[in-house]
């Protein structure tokens, strides 16, 4: 199945807990929220559904700050990094590591404020998302169903999706919404279905 590598944050709180004497320091935050729209990503704005992340919690995941593979925090396979969902969203926790680099770069920008945002990494199927068009014409993607989570990251600044693949899939929803009755939107819809299924069966 055809799929899109993005990334994508929200405003999320990042804390610290942790680090007395003897005791790792844990980074803590949200992946993403469910149901809450993200900034605007180039003329629309994207929504992560509820249940989205429920085939990937068991995938191997990175701890990566600011996206970087070199500045590894954790990974699940190794049980430095926990995964789980709840009714916000994907929460994670990290057992940082213990060394001056990550104390420096990492978690002294996180206790004084600096970084307070989180990001995750992932592969999106074609089938995993909808279009929406809102009472003030705000174009929405919803993520239903993500098929791979690559890493979920601290980041300084929000990465977002690859621009030119969202503004090609906007052009379409454009079309498809523009539709003046809700049978033709249906019809469109059910066209656009057709058409994805044929092109997946060439590329399989």
């Amino acid at each position: 199945m055809k799929v899109k590598s993005s990334m994508l944050s929200f405003p999320d709180q990042v804390r610290m807990e942790g680090g007395g004497e003897g005791e790792p320091v844990k980074i803590i935050g949200y992946a993403a929220k469910f149901n809450s729209r993200s900034n605007n990503l180039g003329g629309f704005v994207e929504v992560i559904a509820t249940g989205a992340f429920d085939d990937v919690l068991n995938d191997d995941v990175r701890g990566l700050f600011n996206h970087d593979r070199n500045m590894i925090l954790g990974r699940t396979k190794s049980g430095t990094l926990s995964l789980s969902v709840d009714d916000v969203g994907l929460r994670y926790e990290i057992t940082a590591p213990d060394n001056q680099t990550v104390r420096d770069l990492v978690l002294a920008p996180i206790q004084r404020g600096d970084v307070d945002q989180s990001s995750f990494a992932f592969h999106l199927p074609s089938d995993g998302y909808r279009w929406d068009e809102d009472d003030s014409g705000v174009y929405i993607r919803t993520i239903t169903r993500v098929s791979k989570l690559i890493d979920v990251s601290p980041v300084t600044y929000p990465a977002y999706n690859d621009t030119e693949v969202s503004a090609r899939d906007l052009e379409e929803a454009k079309k498809t919404l523009g539709n003046d009755s809700e049978e033709q939107r249906q019809l469109a819809l059910h066209q656009e279905q057709q058409h994805r299924d044929r092109t997946l069966q060439t590329i399989r």
